[in-house]
């Protein structure tokens, strides 16, 4: 039997793994809940975005691993481990996640609770007065919509629902004394999720929160009536979410039904995680490991608050309306002049605009399509759409045309993950006002972002072209960064058009002018420019590469990246999430750097910068470097060929790249550290800064600007700075102590090894410092 050590594995490989790259960055918002300069209620949201990330992690990723294991498909991970060793790796590491949330929670943010106007307390640190209208709560709200299940030979194991609170209670009746142990009967008890996670009351000055959970507990004896309660545990259950579509050449399939039976699916799937309180009864947890196949390694004993998504009803609390911070009003755009949007339809028949929001709102844009509703000269509309807005003016503004009489086209992505019911109910309402809908094409998911005004003026029809890397969401484009083009430009009106025929129809493209399209040819697109870059730097000419995405996970463009860095062309990367490339390898990545931001708004946009011996292309759009993204999904990048507009996009690139407040440098084992101002360094905040129309910020943005950044500084010098001597003297230390105590694992292993809580081999040094 083949041995080897995990560690080993993960520090040879030349890839990050994915999952594991995934956790690091829920560790780095968990960062910004521990960041003493926010206000508490920042605080307590970026929690619960902690709580939020990991439900969907372990529903799809995690979801995904299992199809794997209970499938006994053979999978090999980016750290080189195999399914079994792996799982064990990710839920060790995800052990010491929940840990450190929990502690987070008790330690740094619950003991701030009194001076900041609230508390969570329990039944037992309630007044009489105060219990009494606890009592009243459950006694009309939530008494009636329990339902208890008891589980014994006589009823069948009942279905527990997906991130529902749950009750497990074990009784026996008092009538039947001798009924031993061992014999207990076991009853769940399910808190329904249309209930609010707390019962709010006012205390003087004070808001008092309780959690439901514990006005359930306390009541718990009437609905068990004459019977003895030996315990009540409360936990929760994380189901497999991750259904794929299977493919059917019959072009009569009712893809939409598909779907509905994937939905479907989740509410069954098989249990991947399972958080339960501590101490909880032995009868209880024997029983459900065996139901779900589920050893140690699946279960999170919680010390803490349980599903802390629910510490937004705080956040959102009236009480503490303006006590988390707020964010500036939007700005012009600055292509963009104040009062031209009034008219847009003239103002875009001249020039170009880019949106980059959240700093500039997205009014502009729905006010055109809006207006486009309207209007008897507009003879069609066409558009992609992923993800809308609850009460979507976007909607509206198509089902107003489809009633004018205008030619509406929507292409409504339903596997637009966790919004496909709403997707598919949109898309219904869009047909029945007579719109042209399609429901995604074939086997690929349409993630791209356009949208084509088609509008006759004289004797012309002038194409007006919307493309970008967000979505038509009025909601999240407050929140994420984005950035778009609006524009008459024929050339992207051609290819756009080409492109819309290609998704809609049978029509296969000639090559684009302007476009960057996937699946036809995204990933030699992009490998073709880096080789320019790399053949540039062999001649001794000016180079550089500059990306700004979200993930960052193709083996093969990564290839293409180390081979760019050994021939000595400067990349630098902007990350937020995942990144499976190792930054800062002798040998392999010396001149690559990457950073990840993470702050007040969740970045989104992606930018692609090729330096081009100073003639620089860049491009934006809806890809991320990933194998989805090329192989799996419909998806566009666009070239910006407006003097204005790539400067916009090459001072958004600096920006980034000089932020000292939001920005995490990645090490070469895979761990990020805080950048941190220095010494008389000016303070640089992206988040805060975009919203300043900065002439000299855009002077310096230029393509000798770029370079000069990018030559600044060696990355091994970056990272020196970074770490401290006593940081790097404990990395070392614990990369030792694994090495030393860290056991052999065999390559074939039992599916149902036990893994013990807290029982790790994970380097410290994955963990980010402070």
């Amino acid at each position: 039997m083949k041995l080897f050590k995990s560690a080993d594995l993960i520090r040879k490989s030349k890839y990050i793994s994915r999952d594991l790259s995934w956790m690091r960055f829920n560790y780095r918002v968990l960062d910004q809940a521990k960041d003493q300069a926010r206000t508490l209620f920042d605080r307590l949201r970026f929690l619960g975005i902690t709580s939020s990330n990991l439900d969907e992690f372990f529903m799809i990723r995690v979801g995904s691993l299992y199809n794997y294991l209970d499938y006994g498909k053979e999978r090999v991970d980016y750290s080189g481990l195999r399914e079994l060793p792996f799982r064990r790796k990710l839920l060790d590491f995800a052990h010491r996640f929940i840990n450190d949330q929990s502690l987070t929670y008790l330690n740094e943010l619950k003991p701030l609770f009194e001076k900041n106007g609230f508390n969570i307390l329990r039944m037992d640190e309630l007044t009489e007065v105060e219990l009494k209208k606890a009592d009243g709560y459950f006694k009309n709200t939530v008494f009636p919509l329990l339902t208890p299940m008891v589980f014994d030979s006589y009823h069948g194991f009942p279905l527990m629902m997906n991130q529902m609170l749950i009750f497990g209670v074990v009784t026996h009746t008092q009538a039947e004394p001798e009924i031993g142990k061992g014999q207990e009967r076991l009853t769940f008890v399910q808190i329904p999720q249309n209930l609010s996670r707390f019962f709010e009351l006012t205390r003087k000055d004070k808001v008092i929160f309780v959690p439901i959970e514990e006005i359930v507990r306390a009541n718990l004896p009437k609905l068990f009536r004459n019977v003895e309660i030996e315990s009540a545990n409360l936990f929760r259950i994380t189901r497999n979410g991750d259904f794929t579509l299977e493919e059917s050449d019959d072009i009569d399939v009712d893809f939409i039904k598909e779907i509905q039976v994937g939905l479907k699916t989740r509410k069954k799937g098989r249990v991947v995680r399972l958080e339960v309180e501590k101490d909880a009864s032995p009868v209880l947890m024997d029983v459900l490991k065996e139901r779900w196949r589920i050893d140690n390694g699946n279960v999170f004993v919680i010390n803490s608050m349980m599903d802390m998504k629910g510490l937004l009803q705080i956040v959102r609390h009236p009480n503490f309306r303006g006590k988390a911070s707020r964010m500036p009003s939007p700005v012009m755009p600055l292509s963009l002049p104040e009062g031209a949007e009034e008219n847009l339809f003239d103002y875009l028949k001249h020039h170009d605009v880019m949106l980059h929001h959240p700093y500039n709102s997205i009014e502009p844009l729905v006010r055109l399509l809006e207006q486009a509703a309207e209007d008897p000269h507009v003879l069609g509309i066409k558009q992609t759409i992923y993800r809308l807005a609850d009460d979507s003016r976007v909607t509206a503004a198509l089902l107003k045309a489809a009633e004018n009489g205008k030619h509406v086209s929507v292409l409504f992505e339903v596997k637009a993950r966790f919004d496909e019911e709403r997707n598919i109910r949109e898309g219904a309402r869009l047909e029945k006002a007579g719109c042209f809908v399609i429901y995604g094409v074939s086997k690929y998911k349409t993630h791209t972002k356009m949208l084509q005004i088609i509008r006759k003026e004289g004797e012309k029809v002038t194409r007006y072209v919307h493309i970008g890397t967000g979505n038509y969401n009025e909601q999240t484009s407050r929140l994420y960064t984005d950035v778009s083009l609006l524009t008459t430009n024929d050339v992207y009106g051609h290819d756009v058009s080409e492109f819309f025929n290609v998704i809609t129809g049978h029509s296969q493209p000639d090559d684009y002018e302007y476009l960057i399209t996937a699946p036809k040819d995204m990933r030699q697109q992009l490998i073709h420019l880096i080789r320019e870059e790399m053949k540039n730097a062999k001649k001794g000419l000016p180079s550089g590469i500059v990306m700004k995405m979200n993930s960052l996970e193709d083996k093969e463009t990564i290839d293409e990246l180390y081979r760019a860095s050994k021939a000595g062309v400067p990349i630098r990367f902007i990350v937020r999430g995942i990144c499976c490339l190792r930054p800062g390898r002798p040998g392999l990545s010396e001149n690559i750097e990457v950073r990840s931001i993470v702050g007040d708004y969740l970045e989104h946009a992606r930018l692609f910068y090729f330096h081009q011996a100073g003639n620089p292309k860049v491009y934006a759009g809806s890809a991320d470097i990933m194998v989805r993204s090329f192989d799996r999904r419909i998806e566009a990048l666009f070239l910006i060929v407006n003097p204005q507009l790539k400067r916009e996009a090459i001072s958004i690139l600096m920006l980034n790249l000089q932020d000292n407040q939001n920005s995490y440098l990645m090490r070469e084992d895979g761990a990020y550290v805080r950048v941190r101002p220095g010494v008389d360094e000016p303070i640089v905040n992206v988040h805060r800064d975009f919203y300043r129309r900065d002439e000299e910020r855009m002077a310096a943005a230029t393509p000798e600007g770029l370079l000069h950044l990018l030559l600044q500084q060696a990355i091994r010098n970056q990272q020196a700075e970074a770490l401290s001597a006593a940081q790097l003297a404990e990395h070392e230390a614990a990369t030792a102590a694994e090495i030393a105590c860290e056991d052999a694992i065999p390559e074939e292993a039992e599916y149902a090894h036990s893994v013990a809580i807290g029982e790790g081999e994970i380097d410290e040094a994955v963990l980010p410092e402070a």
